[in-house]
C-alpha cells in the first residue's frame, strides 16, 4: 500500500508561510484526487484544499476560511503535492494531513468529506505564534 509523507511544518509568526510537501513512498503521485485536511487540538478533521485530475485538467478546491492565503499543486512531474500557506492566522495552527483517493471525486461538497479519501499521511504540525 503506498504511503503518504508529509513535511514541511513549523513554528511561523502570524502573516509568515510554510509550504507543506507530501510525498508518496518515493513514487509518483498516481491518484486522481488528493487533499489536504487539518485538525486542531479538541476540534474534528476539517477540510482545507483538494486537486482532482481529469483527462483534460486539473481542478482545485479549497476551504473558505482559507481562500487566497492557500494553494495546492503538484510538481509537472507528479512526484510531490504541496500546500503553499501564506499569510498564516493562529487560527491555522493543526496537524496538517495529506490524503489521496483511489477514484476520483469532483465537487467541493464531495472533495471536502474525508471518508471519501483511502490513504492517509502521519501528519505535520503547524504551529502559527508570535
Amino acid at each position: 500500500q503506498v504511503q503518504l509523507v508529509e513535511s514541511g511544518g513549523g513554528l511561523v509568526h502570524p502573516g509568515g508561510s510554510l509550504r507543506l510537501s507530501c510525498t508518496a513512498s518515493g513514487r509518483t503521485l498516481s491518484s486522481p484526487t488528493m487533499g489536504w485536511f487539518r485538525q486542531a487540538p479538541g476540534k474534528e478533521r476539517e477540510f482545507v484544499a483538494a486537486i482532482s485530475w481529469s483527462y483534460r485538467s486539473a481542478t482545485t478546491y479549497s476551504a473558505n476560511s482559507v481562500k487566497g492565503r492557500f494553494t495546492i499543486s503538484t510538481d509537472n512531474a507528479k512526484n510531490a503535492l504541496y500546500l503553499q500557506m501564506n499569510n498564516l492566522k493562529p487560527e491555522d495552527t493543526a496537524d496538517y494531513y495529506c490524503a489521496a483517493a483511489t477514484k476520483p471525486v469532483f465537487g467541493l461538497e464531495y472533495v471536502s468529506l474525508p471518508n471519501n479519501y483511502d490513504t492517509w499521511g502521519q501528519g505535520t504540525q503547524v504551529t502559527v505564534s508570535s
